[in-house]
């Protein structure tokens, strides 16, 4: 592969231009000299030839956002142009590694980055390479041609450029970088650069939605997420945000998982690829990270590749949708990510809008957004890319602007409350203040899905505006009715809603087991308004031993049936 030190492709201009750095304001830069050069071009600043990005120019002045420390650059240093965009490299290197915002490894690289440090054992690995086609085959663009396998890892699809296959490698280890195929007269190899601000094309995007199953019962059952969908996971410090999408990048039915880090601690970044590393995927038998990607851009690396780390962690995504995958982005988190455009809007000068974000904030959030998406890929293929993106808002404030503008481009959203958080009752995703355009649509396909959400609903909602007026009166001064769903609203929250992410049998829930849980508990609470009706006192039933069918979530799932049908015994004995 050789060394990645700029993202520029194979093939790019390199030192056609010469130019000088005549100012430096932290990650900002302005060079003069860059005649020709255009946005977004790659410069290499200084003598270690630092990437940077075009963001303004002003005739042969360009103004570069450097995407490395600048510490020790100084007026006078040498800039060159690179004559293309900032690129990720993409191959089958991606599966079980870990990469900063520019998708360079950091595998054998220490705790920081080295632009000129040499290759990894990583980056030079060989691959075993297995053709699908034969020579003279014709082939449309995006269709496969050979795949790269790993053991524990989906197949690494070799996909065609187009036109006839002239020549392609037998079956047999080959090393990283050479031409596995010729196809349409060009060579084809594992491995291939794409712009990452550049969204790769498919043919014709699915409006039929296909849940997701992320294994998270408040989610499944209330708040579904469709495959290529777009979720919003706004929640102040100490909510449960980092540990619930951890949980969804674990168990969601998910083929391909990227984990993009942004500007989060470097504990948690720590935590996730350990965790990953020391699961087994239910799916393949192999390692969960052998089918995960993570991008860690901590709060102590340079700001604005954590700028950059978003589009990388999409463009990935995408590669791999572009192979017939179901890939989820995990976005950890987009506060991070938009307090970056803040901090270079600042030093470049723009024009602040709220809090001092730049006015473009909305429509960067939009493009990200908008790559979601369930499509036919241009080889015929069904792929999706599903984005979760986290919100960190200041203080928990769900009206400040990240927040108040995520909520304009996506599908769903897991509002985190504080006070289920600190109730220890996780995951704390509030009924209330989450929404899910799709519900209706994603519950129609499921045996009684719409009736059994919309029953769970009601009575969380209920439960909640009657709590209020039990706290300033006391529960005991309520009709016997309102006493009921007091109860419905306990039983529901602790025997479906919550769950245990340290658990081996409830960190993950089927749909099916879901369902059984639900029902389980909708029929006790009907009974115990039947025999309210019938003149039983309420407080007899409050005395009962609900416990069994509370644990029922961790019992096997065939137990189920009878936990319920026990409780139930137990209520007549109520008459």
């Amino acid at each position: 592969m050789g060394t990645v030190t700029d993202g520029a492709p194979k093939g790019a201009v390199r030192g056609a231009v010469r130019g000088a750095v005549t100012r430096v304001n932290g990650p900002l830069v302005e060079v003069e000299g860059l005649a020709g050069a255009a946005m977004f071009e790659l410069v290499g600043l200084g003598p270690h030839r630092l990437p940077g990005e075009v963001i303004a120019l002003r005739g042969d002045r360009a103004t570069v956002q450097a995407y490395e420390y600048t510490g020790g650059l100084a007026p006078g240093d040498p800039a060159e142009r690179r004559g293309a965009p900032l690129s990720a490299l993409l191959g089958p290197h991606l599966l079980g590694g870990v990469f900063d915002g520019l998708l360079r490894p950091f595998a054998g690289r220490g705790m920081w980055l080295d632009p000129e440090a040499p290759p990894t054992v990583e980056e030079t690995r060989s691959w075993r390479f297995r053709p699908l086609v034969r020579e003279g085959s014709a082939t449309a663009a995006g269709t496969p041609i050979g795949s790269v396998e790993r053991e524990g890892s989906p197949p690494y699809l070799i996909l065609s450029p187009g036109g006839e296959v002239s020549a392609i490698r037998p079956a047999g280890e080959c090393p990283a970088g050479v031409p596995l195929a010729v196809a349409g007269g060009a060579e084809v190899t594992a491995e291939r650069r794409q712009p990452v601000r550049q969204a790769l094309a498919y043919a014709a995007r699915l409006d039929e939605p296909v849940p997701l199953t992320t294994g998270q019962r408040v989610i499944d059952l209330l708040l579904p997420v469709s495959l290529g969908g777009t979720v919003a996971v706004p929640g102040g410090f100490g909510t449960g945000k980092t540990v619930l999408l951890q949980q969804i990048a674990k168990w969601c039915d998910a083929d391909i998982v990227v984990y993009v880090g942004c500007g989060e601690r470097g504990n948690e970044m720590a935590d996730v690829v350990g965790e990953f590393g020391r699961l087994t995927d239910p799916r393949g038998g192999g390692r969960l990270s052998e089918r995960t990607v993570v991008i860690a851009n901590t709060s102590n690396m340079p700001i604005m590749a954590r700028e950059a780390s978003v589009y990388t962690g999409v463009t990935v995504a995408e590669h791999f949708r572009d192979m017939g995958y179901d890939v989820v982005l995990v976005a950890d988190s987009t506060s991070r990510w938009a307090e970056a455009l803040r901090e270079l809007g600042s030093r470049g000068g723009a024009l602040p809008a709220e809090e001092g974000y730049p006015a473009d904030l909305a429509s960067a959030l939009a493009a990200f957004y908008e790559r979601a998406g369930r499509v036919t890929t241009l080889g015929g293929a069904t792929g999706s890319v599903t984005i979760i993106g986290a919100v960190s808002p200041p203080g928990g404030d769900l009206t400040e602007p990240v927040t108040a503008l995520t909520q304009r481009f996506v599908r769903s959203q897991w509002t985190l409350d504080r006070d289920l958080a600190y109730a220890r009752h996780y995951p704390a995703v509030s009924w209330e203040g989450s929404f899910a355009r799709d519900a209706d649509a994603l519950m129609a396909a499921t045996s009684g899905g719409p009736r059994r959400r919309a029953l769970v609903a009601d009575l969380l909602g209920e439960a909640d505006h009657l709590a209020a007026t039990a706290e300033l009166v006391g529960a005991g001064a309520l009709p016997a009715h309102e006493r009921v769903i007091l109860l419905a609203g306990r039983l529901l929250r602790q025997g479906l809603l919550q769950q245990s992410a340290l658990s081996p049998a409830d960190a993950f829930c089927r749909p099916e087991r879901t369902a059984l849980l639900a029902d389980a508990l909708l029929a006790v609470v009907d009974r115990c308004r039947s025999l309210v009706e019938q003149g039983v006192p309420v407080a007899r039933i409050e005395e009962r031993d609900f416990s069994p069918l509370l644990r029922a979530k961790e019992a096997p799932e065939e137990e189920i049936a009878a936990l319920r049908h026990a409780v139930l015994r137990e209520l007549e004995e109520t008459r």
